[in-house]
């Protein structure tokens, strides 16, 4: 076991290094979600939904490194991670959708061009009365509208950012 740690002395100490690194990264990801979500008042779930999704993409990208840090062949790693895309590939052929509008979500999130609250019209010809529409909640996937009428439309994210959006009254002014 001794043996083991003099081996790999370099190995472990980058391993480490690079394990403070992801704690101090998440921590500044954690520090800055926050500060955005409280200088733009949005709801704490979603400022929650955000880093939680963040941090994720980090720890892919650590475990990365570290795998890069203890030399794992590459041709095995290759195969491994060919094969893994092709099944996830096939997998989330049928799911696109999902991963558009949870990614539009979190642009929505960072360029927040509307927030709960505002009342807004979707310029969107398949929609039946067009609004004014407020907005109740924004989630990952979706976004949550009341018509005037009291009825409830559920409108996708990905939509949000490909359908063009009027805000008629902004909750800020």
């Amino acid at each position: 076991m001794t043996d083991f740690f003099l081996e790999n002395t370099n190995k472990i100490y980058s391993t480490i290094a690079t394990l403070v690194a992801f704690i101090i990264i998440r921590f500044i990801i954690i520090i800055v979600v926050r500060r955005i979500g409280r200088l733009n008042n949005f709801v704490k779930g979603r400022v929650k939904l955000t880093i939680k999704y963040m941090v994720l993409i980090l720890a892919f990208i650590i475990v990365g490194i570290i795998t890069f840090i203890w030399g794992v062949n590459f041709e095995e790693l290759a195969l491994l991670f060919s094969s893994m895309f092709a099944i996830l590939g096939i997998a989330l052929f049928a799911q696109w959708s999902i991963l558009s509008n949870l990614s539009a979500g979190i642009i929505l999130f960072f360029a927040f061009p509307f927030k709960i609250g505002d009342r807004v019209k979707i310029l969107d010809k398949d929609i039946d009365g067009e609004g004014p529409y407020l907005i109740e909640d924004i989630k990952a996937f979706h976004v949550t509208l009341r018509s005037e009428n009291g009825g409830n439309l559920i409108y996708p994210n990905s939509l949000m950012m490909q359908k063009p959006i009027s805000v008629i009254e902004s909750k800020e002014f």
